[in-house]
């Protein structure tokens, strides 16, 4: 049963690590180049990160620099930005993309805050998922009812500490959101 537990927490961490990975692709007030992990550049005919084609730059609080290593691509890693929605209109000089950030309105902090809090019930769907497999597996073990149900709480504690971690983390990035 232990073994069983100990997987679960592995799960339910590996859960924890990707909400707060779908946070950070959430910008709060600085841009940051984490916004460009998933965007792919169509070079020569290979779907390719835009990380292995250039070096990417935060000059200041409201500019992304990229700046590719073969300047051929430039147009390809336009079209990857254009095509990847993430809502930002590059501006191709010849020699670098500049990605400039627009000032946040209210209204847009508060569309980021009920994104967060998408992501985060997705995650606590996630840990819900892990808690039924795991109970599951448990009763599977055919143990006698009191560790069975010794078992089940064990479980249902772990999952209560993993669900105020999701909380705790929405807070921290409510906050870091709706801060000018």
């Amino acid at each position: 049963m232990d073994s069983t537990i100990n997987i679960a927490k592995e799960k339910m961490e590996k859960a924890i690590q990707n909400m707060q990975t779908r946070f950070a692709n959430v910008r709060a007030g600085r841009p940051s180049a984490s916004i460009l992990d998933d965007v792919l550049v169509d070079y020569y005919g290979v779907a390719t990160s835009i990380i292995q084609l250039a070096t990417i730059s935060v000059p200041d609080a409201k500019q992304i620099l990229i700046k590719p290593f073969d300047k051929n691509c430039l147009s390809d890693i336009e079209k990857g930005i254009y095509e990847s929605n993430l809502g930002l209109t590059p501006n191709n000089n010849g020699e670098t993309i500049m990605l400039v950030f627009p000032p946040l309105t209210e209204e847009r902090r508060k569309e980021f805050v009920k994104q967060v809090k998408e992501m985060a019930e997705d995650a606590k769907i996630t840990l819900r998922n892990i808690r039924q497999d795991v109970n599951s597996e448990i009763k599977q073990l055919k143990l006698p009812e009191d560790e069975e149900k010794k078992g089940v709480e064990r479980v249902q504690n772990i999952i209560n500490d993993y669900n105020k971690k999701v909380d705790e983390l929405l807070k921290l990035k409510e906050k870091d959101l709706m801060t000018i």
